[in-house]
Parts: C-alpha cells; structure tokens; sequence
C-alpha cells in the first residue's frame, strides 16, 4: 500500500519545487502550464472529494465559473483590490453550493448527477444573457498589481498546492471518515443520529470553495474569461484526471492532471478529436488499468517486492 507519510512528504516536495520554478523560470510558458496543471488538479481533487459522498458532481465546473466570475466582476467593473476579489471567489462560491446542496441532495445517483448538469449549464447561459458581464464575449482585464505581477505564477502554485493539502487534510480527517461512511451506507449515519444531508451539503460547499478559489485563479492567470470556458465538458475533463490517475488515492488526480494536460498541448492541434480522446482514455483505462496510474505503480511495487523476496 501506499505509505502516506511519503505521499504527504512528496507532495510537499513537488510544490515547493514548482513555485521556486515560477519564481526562477525565464519562460512564462512553463509557469503558466504549472498553473494550468494545478488548476486542474484542484478540479479534479474536488470531484473526487464529492465522489466520498457518492455523488459525481458535475456542478464543479459551475463554481468554478462562479469564482471566476466573482473575481473577473468585482476587480474589472468594481475595481476592488486584488486580495478581495480573490478572496470572495471561493466565498460565493461556498455560499451559492450551500444553497444548491440544500435543495438538490436529497436526490441521488443519476437525479443527483442530472440536476447538476442542468444548474451547471443553466448557469453558463446565464452568463452568455448578461451583458454587464460581457455576455458570450465574457470578460477581459484581470490583471495582478504590478508589484506582484512578474511571481503571480508562484503566488497561484502556492495557493493552488495549499487547497490541494486543505481537501487532503479534510479526507484523512474524521469528517473526511463521516463523509466516506454516507457512501458506503448513509442508513448507517442516519441510524445514529446524524445529519447526512447537512453532511452531504458540507461536503459540497468544502470542494466548491476549492473550484471557486481556483476560479479566481484562473481569472488572473487568464486575464480574460468567457461562458464558454465553463461549461459541463470542464467537470467531464476533471473526472478523465480523476479516473486517469486513480481514484483511489488523493495523489491520483493530481496525477492524472498532470499526464492528461501535458498531453492535451498535443491533442489541442487536433481539436476536432479532443472529445473522443478523452472519452476513449477514460474508457481504456476502466478496462486495462482501473486503479489509474496510482494503482498500476502500486502494482508495480507489488511485483519488484515480491520478485526481490
């Protein structure tokens, strides 16, 4: 099995590496993809944070979007300061989830899933009719302060690596267990006292603060949003991440994130095929290695060790 210590120590490895990189890279790009990279590790760590509870959530990519929006809004038509609109991005984002949470988890599985399909893509349209906020054409000019503007790669990998060890923290926390226990059989919780739908809408509002943060991310990394940019296909990118790496494990979709958008800057020059590659990745990896890339190391190690007896 996986030694967690290790893992926790890895990980810790990995981000202080990356944000001395941003500091220190000469080439933007790369800073840049590092923070593509780990925005999309935070999607997917957050979808399959939601997944403890038994749902797949594809509203992930709605908070998203409204993180990004409420960052994107309040800086460019309000001009508030940086550090605000960045922290009220996972704010909205909590406080919106609370309320989709209240009202939509008393369904499950496919109900669940199909409902929040349809806020997702309700609130993307809502997006495109607005045109205070730019309409389909979105948003354009989040910049940082020029003070920090040259290590905001390092500033975003530093905050996107802390929401990554948050929701770590939160899945080995007792919580994290209570959270694991609704899944299994949420009869159980019930039995005993317990709120599972207050339980099941904290659960939702920890991950959304997490997209809605990277959202906010997103939005000055960007410098320009669009409705586009949010719409269901995000939340079906981050469970390719997810399955990909291996949901087994917190490192999985980090993983997975980091394979599947270096090699979507190779796929990105055949568009027209981008769907059906990750739908065809996801199939082939349920199928040949459903544990991801974390269970096939797994059971690599699990062969050297026997081997070596």
């Amino acid at each position: 099995m996986w030694n967690k210590s290790f893992g926790v120590w890895v990980c810790v490895a990995l981000a202080i590496s990356s944000v001395l990189f941003a500091l220190l890279a000469t080439n933007g790009y790369y800073a840049s993809l590092l923070v593509w990279i780990l925005t999309n590790a935070v999607l997917a760590s957050a979808l399959r944070f939601v997944l403890q509870i038994g749902e797949l959530n594809i509203a992930t990519a709605a908070f998203f979007g409204i993180g990004a929006y409420t960052t994107a809004t309040t800086a460019v038509l309000l001009g508030w300061p940086f550090w605000l609109t960045l922290l009220l991005a996972p704010l909205m984002a909590a406080v919106l989830s609370a309320l989709f949470g209240w009202v939509t988890l008393r369904t499950k599985g496919p109900y669940f899933l199909l409902v929040s399909f349809a806020v997702t893509e309700v609130i993307r349209l809502i997006y495109t009719q607005t045109n205070v906020i730019g309409g389909n054409s979105g948003l354009v000019g989040m910049f940082p302060p020029m003070a920090i503007d040259a290590y905001y790669p390092a500033l975003a990998i530093a905050l996107l690596a802390a929401t990554l060890f948050a929701l770590y923290g939160f899945e080995r926390s007792d919580l994290g267990r209570l959270f694991k226990a609704i899944e299994n059989n949420d009869a159980i919780p019930r039995s005993v006292g317990l709120n599972v739908v207050f339980l099941k809408v904290l659960c939702v509002v920890i991950a959304s603060a997490a997209v809605g943060l990277a959202g906010g991310i997103h939005a000055y990394a960007n410098t320009v949003i669009a409705p586009s940019d949010f719409a269901y296909f995000v939340a079906v990118l981050a469970l390719a991440y997810v399955k990909i790496g291996g949901e087994g494990h917190p490192f999985g979709p980090i993983l997975g994130a980091a394979v599947l958008t270096l090699v979507g800057q190779w796929v990105a020059g055949i568009s027209a095929w981008e769907n059906i590659f990750y739908g065809a990745v996801i199939v082939i990896t349920l199928r040949v290695f459903p544990g991801g890339l974390v269970g096939l190391a797994e059971r690599a190690r699990g062969l050297v060790t026997r081997s070596a007896r």
